[in-house]
């Protein structure tokens, strides 16, 4: 996941993100405070899982909760924050993806999974969702950052179509493994057409 979201003004046209989305086998959806126990338990704990993201290892259930406060504010301000990545059969919670405006045209996407749900083409079918929805609000360029170790993210992102542009140099924190120091990224993006319709 990225590190931080900027702010950003719900739009002007009051378009807002829906709460739930279905793929083949996923369902996506807004957290809810009752997803503390289980966020925290699957993936917000397990140093494996977070050491390649922006926020630290949940280390007890209030810093879970913390992160269901910070997504409610999302959602609240923005129409869209982050999804909790969950089976559409037996609704068994898998991981967690998310959809940052930094502006009405550009947005920054992030997504991980619960180690037992790594290689079986949930990230890749998860942000191909974030990627529908932001062409759907109206995105033009949509892109994500990861560290240069995180090959397992880089071939997902090139999985849905984002392209490489470039190291960007003391781009972003990795409290689990430099804290303190920011460290290089490699940016990944893609660019819509401004016409929907199109695709």
């Amino acid at each position: 996941m990225v590190s931080a979201v900027p702010a950003f003004r719900t739009r002007r046209d009051g378009v807002r993100a829906p709460e739930v989305i279905e793929t083949e086998r996923l369902l996506l959806r807004r957290p809810v405070a009752r997803d503390a126990a289980a966020v925290f338990s699957r993936y917000g704990s397990d140093p494996t899982v977070t050491q390649f993201l922006g926020w630290s290892t949940h280390r007890k259930l209030a810093d879970t909760r913390k992160f269901l406060a910070f997504s409610d504010a999302e959602w609240e301000q923005r129409g869209v924050g982050p999804y909790l990545v969950c089976e559409r059969e037996g609704g068994k919670l898998l991981g967690s993806t998310a959809l940052g405006m930094e502006s009405p045209r550009q947005a920054v996407v992030g997504y991980l999974l619960a180690r037992d749900a790594w290689g079986q083409g949930y990230a890749t079918e998860a942000l191909g969702a974030m990627r529908d929805l932001a062409l759907r609000l109206g995105v033009l360029r949509l892109y994500a950052v990861c560290h240069f170790a995180n090959r397992a993210s880089w071939r997902v992102m090139e999985k849905c179509g984002f392209r490489r542009e470039g190291p960007l140099r003391g781009r972003a924190h990795f409290p689990n493994l430099q804290p303190g120091d920011a460290a290089d990224v490699l940016c990944y993006a893609m660019f819509f057409d401004a016409n929907p319709q199109s695709w």
